[in-house]
């Protein structure tokens, strides 16, 4: 599979880069210790960067900003958030784990005095991950869509009862699945929900969907993993009041029988500022507690 690291931006960005970079400072506000959390930080930011916009409550676009890059303080939930903001001007990111796992907040609050020096310094490499386009059209026509990094996710909802949930794949019919929601997941998102939901791991730089049934009512059926050029698009034939397309954990709609909700590649991509010491397989065994050989002392 092609890696989308072949085609890194880190040197025409970095040669772009003044000697002290603007800044977006981003974070969830409405939690406590992320608001404690920036006040703590904000005399070792500001002695590295200029902070250009500072956005604690979601409210400003950030897509038209003027900034070298953005520090978001959080987890992952903040930077999904700041994404979401971005649209299709994405400003590469350092996430700043100030939450509990933090799969892209890489970088500890107590490490972000040494590592601001070494972004500044070029010493860092900007890692792009896919990013997919949902469009919900009901009668062909679109009635609703966003960009997304995780996961587009089909539930159940009020009553609960399971249902059936055709995939296609570049127009053709793959399977019906019966369960009780359907996900289809970036490899970023991989390690969210459908993990969860029994899905498999994908390395963050793949060009690669997951889709991963939700408690599927065949024990055979299990998640697959395909192109990332593909068209995906799940249909519910017979939709419960309360099913609902929700992408990276944000209602979108509530389905009719004629809905067809669409999942394609999208041109933006999510850019992720990676230092040095951090690595994949290292997260991995941090972020879930890989504990390795047992009898290893």
């Amino acid at each position: 599979m092609y890696d989308m690291r072949s085609a890194a931006i880190a040197p025409s960005w970095l040669a772009r880069l003044p000697a002290k970079p603007r800044v977006m400072l981003l974070g969830s506000g409405e939690r406590v210790n992320i608001r404690e959390g920036a006040e703590r930080l904000r005399p070792t930011i500001d002695q590295h960067v200029e902070v250009v916009l500072a956005d604690f409550h979601g409210e400003h676009d950030l897509s038209t900003p003027a900034a070298d890059f953005a520090i978001v303080l959080g987890g992952d939930g903040s930077i999904l958030r700041a994404v979401l903001q971005m649209r299709e001007l994405q400003t590469p990111i350092l996430g700043v784990n100030l939450g509990r796992l933090g799969f892209l907040a890489g970088v500890g609050p107590d490490e972000l005095a040494s590592v601001l020096p070494e972004v500044v310094a070029g010493q860092v490499r900007i890692d792009e991950h896919l990013m997919f386009r949902c469009t919900v059209l009901r009668d062909g026509v679109p009635i609703a869509e966003t960009l997304g990094l995780n996961e587009v996710a089909v539930f159940a909802g009020p009553p609960f009862a399971m249902l059936s949930i055709d995939l296609y794949v570049d127009a053709e019919l793959a399977t019906t699945y019966a369960c009780d929601g359907l996900i289809v997941s970036t490899p970023v998102g991989s390690t969210a929900h459908s993990l969860s939901a029994g899905g498999p791991i994908l390395r963050k730089t793949l060009a690669a969907f997951v889709i991963c049934p939700i408690c599927p009512h065949t024990l055979t059926v299990r998640p697959v993993v395909d192109a990332a050029d593909r068209v995906y698009e799940m249909v519910v034939p017979q939709p419960s009041p309360g099913t609902t397309v929700v992408v990276d954990g944000r209602p979108l709609t509530t389905l009719h029988s004629s809905d067809r909700v669409r999942i394609e590649r999208a041109e933006p991509t999510f850019k992720l500022l990676e230092c040095r010491g951090q690595s994949y397989y290292r997260t991995l065994r941090d972020k879930l507690g890989w504990a390795g050989n047992l009898y290893r002392k």
